[in-house]
């Protein structure tokens, strides 16, 4: 059912008031609004301009409890915020919040047969929106249904899905194909933070370049298709990731972490891109390098060693090189200096400058740490098994990690 639906109620409401009128959904975003009666304030007409208004302002909005509400309310905004009051009448069918009505009141001058017709409309509304959900969600389990065959381990099942979505002409604009993993970077995270997983995919969704993205969320975990007509620019994936980020944060206050697979053309080559973007979200998810956003080609050697099995992990970490190490290391100051000095490729300078140490101190570290495990750190082979080592540690100790938490 297409949003005009909702210009009858608001157009009626409107004229029979002559007061202009306004519905929002749930995230206070423009569904649809009646003409101006010159009641209108700045608010509004950014509303109707931008189909949302600040984030600041509807933060204030609901600290007035208005997605609790059951019956219309008057809200009054501080001064300074601009907004005059408002008669603000919940839109609600089968218990479900589905948006707001709102209208501007600016002398409490609304009589109870206004606020009476008010909530009239906020009902009709409720129903035509509540039908509208029934079939956007039917619409969206069949396409996740299509999604998860996509990128199955069956090659029939994925060859079937191609032609599912071929003949569903959902993506027939689609120039390039593009995976996003999402995943709560909180291990074992509350079934609470299945909706705020939800909420932030749809965020993404809404902001992908070309308006063009299919999703599938799962509990703690979900995936967005992109498939707009032009590949797509990296700032345009880094805002609808910030995006997906800043809606999961604000809903369940922790991180999201995200990880985009590399771009193909083809429908049946988005299982590479699907499996891609699952080892760049676990990286984004385990490893603090990556400050929660990772993508492919873009992981160095923990392309490799994130695929490993994650007990074959915690058995690489009993290298004789590293034990030796760990032994010689109870405070970890060992670990950090081969670390900057590995990564910094052997140059001294470098790695001291990040250490903040002098060079004379940096270079007694590196002895000792020949000492401890019999490598010379002049030949390639050892420092290849130190610095693997090193990569190992740090995975294993994410993993160990996550299991911890989980119990």
């Amino acid at each position: 059912m297409d949003q005009d639906d909702l210009q009858p109620i608001v157009d009626d409401l409107a004229h029979r008031l002559r007061r202009s009128v306004a519905i929002d959904d749930p995230s206070i975003r423009l569904l649809a609004a009646s003409r101006h009666f010159g009641d209108e304030d700045a608010v509004r007409v950014r509303s109707v301009l931008n189909r949302t208004v600040e984030r600041e302002l509807t933060d204030q909005l609901f600290a007035h409890g208005i997605a609790q509400w059951v019956r219309p309310g008057r809200i009054v905004m501080s001064p300074g915020t601009g907004v005059l009051p408002r008669l603000c009448a919940p839109v609600r069918c089968n218990d479900l919040l589905l948006g707001f009505l709102w209208l501007i009141d600016e002398h409490n001058t609304l009589s109870e047969d206004d606020v009476a017709a008010a909530e009239d409309a906020a009902t009709r509304a409720g129903v035509l929106l509540y039908r509208r959900l029934l079939v956007r969600e039917r619409a969206r389990s069949r396409q996740e249904a299509i999604l998860r065959e996509l990128v199955g381990s069956d090659p029939t099942l994925r060859a079937q899905a191609v032609e599912d979505l071929r003949a569903e002409q959902v993506l027939d604009d689609a120039g390039y194909l593009q995976v996003m993993a999402v995943q709560s970077a909180m291990p074992g995270a509350p079934k609470q933070q299945a909706v705020a997983i939800e909420a932030a995919v749809e965020e993404g969704a809404r902001a992908a370049p070309g308006n063009s993205a299919l999703m599938v969320v799962h509990r703690s975990r979900g995936w967005l298709l992109l498939a707009p007509p032009d590949q797509p620019a990296r700032d345009q994936t880094a805002a609808v990731a910030e995006r997906m980020r800043a809606r999961f944060n604000e809903l369940a206050g922790a991180d999201l972490a995200v990880g985009f697979g590399g771009v193909v053309t083809a429908l049946d080559t988005v299982i590479d891109s699907y499996r891609q973007a699952l080892l760049a979200v676990r990286a984004a998810r385990l490893l603090p390098g990556f400050g929660g956003v990772a993508r492919w080609g873009e992981l160095g050697p923990y392309d490799l060693l994130l695929r490993v099995p994650a007990d074959d992990v915690l058995n690489g970490v009993h290298l004789p090189e590293m034990q030796q190490l760990l032994r010689a290391d109870r405070h970890g100051v060992l670990l950090e200096t081969l670390r900057a000095y590995l990564d910094h490729a052997g140059d001294a300078r470098g790695a001291a400058d990040e250490l903040c140490i002098h060079r004379a101190t940096l270079y007694h570290r590196l002895q000792r740490i020949e000492q401890a495990t019999g490598c010379d750190l002049r030949r390639g082979d050892d420092r290849l098994t130190l610095h693997l080592g090193l990569k190992l540690h740090l995975l294993a100790t994410a993993y160990r990690s996550e299991s911890e938490f989980d119990r």
